[in-house]
């Protein structure tokens, strides 16, 4: 899974995908290469680095990225060993666009989506034309439009689920605008929008609280969009793979999770 060979391209990598930052060569075997974005993906990751990693055999080197494409780009070419970042639904679209065979190994936290206002504290008081902002990547487009018709300012076609699109509001009471925006860009909106529904990450790097600040947040319960720990398929079982996964479920990382967040980030798993 590593070599001279991947240590090559992930320099190559570097320079063409432009990665935000770039740990050391990775020629050694028993090093494990993960991309992550950097809010909480890239904490938890800094964490097990700095206070787990060398207990458990585990020499780690983490990439930070700041879009949702180019790690699952770099972990299919062979510069990343796994990453942490996505959910799995969002895996299954990227999968099935780009004709990719990544997979999942372990789920490790809910960050609950948000919608977030500088004009209203509740949703109900949005006024009526305002415009409110989603991502625009298919799954977290969807995701954003269920979390609007949960509590009643849209509504949806039965059945379209978490691939719901603008296309797909069947009613509007307060004839919303719902404008699809990059999801990084979305928090440097928040002037010129009534609101917006924000990922996770991007309301941390932010400087925004999920917990405190978001008008609305998703519920855990039933959710299906925890952050997986995700690999090139086959890699499932390799022994660093194994260790990380570990780590990312245990006990240690859960209440490194919940002192950090406090709420804003989820612990799914304890091991």
């Amino acid at each position: 899974m590593r070599g001279s060979v991947i240590a090559a391209a992930a320099g190559a990598l570097a320079l063409s995908l432009g990665l935000t930052a770039c740990g050391a060569d990775s020629a050694d075997g028993d090093k494990l290469v993960v991309g992550a974005t950097p809010t909480p993906a890239g904490e938890v990751l800094t964490y097990i680095k700095d206070h787990l990693a060398k207990k458990a055999g585990l020499d780690l080197e983490i990439r930070e990225f700041t879009d949702y494409n180019t790690p699952n780009t770099a972990l299919q070419e062979g510069s990343l060993d796994a990453n942490l970042y996505q959910h799995a639904p969002f895996l299954t679209e990227f999968n099935k666009s780009k004709k990719t065979d990544l997979v999942p190994v372990t789920e490790v936290y809910l960050p609950p989506m948000g919608v977030y206002s500088k004009k209203v504290k509740d949703v109900a008081a949005l006024p009526k034309g305002a415009t409110v902002g989603v991502p625009n990547d298919t799954t977290n487009e969807g995701r954003a439009l269920q979390l609007l018709a949960s509590h009643g300012l849209i509504g949806l076609k039965k059945g379209v689920g978490g691939t719901a699109t603008p296309e797909d509001i069947t009613s509007n009471p307060k004839h919303l605008t719902v404008k699809p925006l990059d999801p990084a860009q979305l928090p440097r909106s928040l002037d010129d929008l009534g609101g917006a529904v924000i990922n996770n990450n991007y309301a941390l790097d932010a400087g925004l609280s999920p917990k405190k600040d978001a008008v609305v947040l998703e519920s855990p319960k039933g959710n299906p969009y925890n952050n997986i720990l995700a690999v090139k398929k086959g890699d499932q079982d390799d022994p660093q793979v194994r260790k990380l996964a570990k780590l990312l479920t245990s006990p240690e990382v859960k209440k490194f999770i919940e002192d950090k967040y406090k709420g804003s980030v989820l612990p799914v798993r304890t091991g």
